[in-house]
């Protein structure tokens, strides 16, 4: 298909070809790759298919240069937001061209294509055809920016108080329907020595070795961790060093070592109760070697969050899997995703999206176009239900 062609199957709402354009449009979040152009292509070309469509559309910045889209549709029955976020990561190490865009057996290619513009031509098409639908739903499509680094994009759209029944974040899940997700904490520990030369060993304090005794402190915690009762979608929560740097020389006791650290949380685990379960640790490795000093502090959290098994947007998205011959299955996201704003700000949502979670930032990321398409059928289905209700 020719470009020109390519352009026009786009305007008329298929999600292949919206795949196709919106993966061939550099977005590469600019606080992850320096030269990044952000999201201002991507999102002013989904405005113009949005407007084209009937939708009424706002296009603001969550930040300078880096533009939410939000469209909507008034109709019948409950308000149904379909997002999806608009920025991708960088392309430094890629194995196939980040930007052709190219199909080969069945699979798009390139950066993006997996997370998450794939699901974003989904959400797209789905809007296209839900606003040809009669009866016409409630439809808001919340396309935000910045999701890859700080969420500002998500962040802005709460804040400006975004009103929705319930929320399907297209995010990939290989079809799956998943109303629960993990959070993280992200905490740091400075451990303190005392410089001297190496052959001083009367003088000097090793802070790396401090900072091992409480590496070696983690295999107890995270055998704790699995010891406690599951979550049923998540099973449990984990931790791992991120991090670690120390030392000037070779020949120097070196007098600070900073590690970081990631504790990856279930839904109702917040960061001050992981702070203090690193510092109850930090306290039991000290009791054994008391010369031990060490600050800890949290730098950052997000929360995990579910939705009830039972909740309409579950079960009404299960039903309209069902109904477009996709397998009705539950489970569990093990990243964190900005289904958590929406959560928390009294607008249940769960992730539903074409794609596979590990072919996300690869070097050979790819998306399956047939999820693309089933996922469009599916949420039209969702849509169309609803305002029939």
């Amino acid at each position: 298909m020719n470009r020109q062609a390519l352009e026009r199957a786009a305007r008329e709402g298929d999600p292949v070809a919206m795949a196709r354009i919106l993966v061939s449009i550099p977005s590469m979040n600019p606080a992850l790759e320096p030269d990044g152009p952000g999201e201002g292509a991507v999102a002013a070309r989904c405005a113009a298919w949005l407007e084209a469509w009937g939708f009424r559309v706002e296009v603001s910045d969550a930040a300078p240069g880096r533009p939410n889209v939000v469209a909507t549709l008034t109709g019948g029955g409950p308000t149904l937001l379909l997002n999806g976020h608009t920025d991708t990561v960088g392309v430094q190490g890629m194995t196939v061209p980040p930007f052709d865009a190219a199909v080969r057996d069945g699979r798009l290619l390139g950066r993006g294509s997996c997370d998450m513009k794939g699901g974003l031509a989904s959400l797209l098409a789905a809007a296209s055809r839900l606003a040809r639908t009669t009866p016409r739903p409630s439809v808001v499509v919340a396309l935000t920016a910045d999701e890859e680094h700080a969420s500002l994009g998500m962040a802005a759209l709460v804040e400006a108080g975004v009103e929705a029944d319930m929320a399907v974040v297209c995010e990939p899940t290989s079809l799956a329907v998943m109303p629960a997700h993990k959070g993280f904490v992200w905490l740091e520990a400075i451990f303190h020595g005392r410089a001297a030369h190496g052959s001083r060993p009367g003088e000097g304090v090793d802070a790396i070795r401090h900072a091992g005794r409480f590496l070696a402190a983690l295999d107890a915690y995270e055998a704790a961790l699995n010891a406690r009762p599951p979550h049923p979608l998540l099973g449990h929560g984990s931790v791992h060093a991120g991090t670690i740097q120390g030392g000037e020389a070779d020949s120097v006791y070196p007098a600070l070592c900073r590690l970081t650290l990631e504790r990856r949380t279930l839904p109702g685990e917040r960061g001050p109760e992981v702070e203090a379960e690193f510092g109850q640790l930090l306290e039991t490795v000290r009791e054994r070697h008391p010369g031990l000093r060490a600050d800890l502090r949290l730098t950052l959290e997000r929360p995990g969050t579910d939705v009830s098994a039972d909740a309409p947007v579950v079960e009404r998205l299960l039903a309209a899997c069902a109904s477009e011959g996709v397998e009705p299955r539950l489970a569990g996201m093990t990243a964190w995703v900005d289904a958590a704003f929406l959560n928390e700000a009294g607008i249940p949502a769960v992730c539903f999206g074409p794609g596979d979670i590990g072919q996300a930032h690869t070097a050979d990321e790819w998306v399956d176009i047939e999820q693309i398409r089933r996922c469009a059928d599916v949420l039209t289905r969702l849509g169309a239900e609803l305002a029939a209700s």
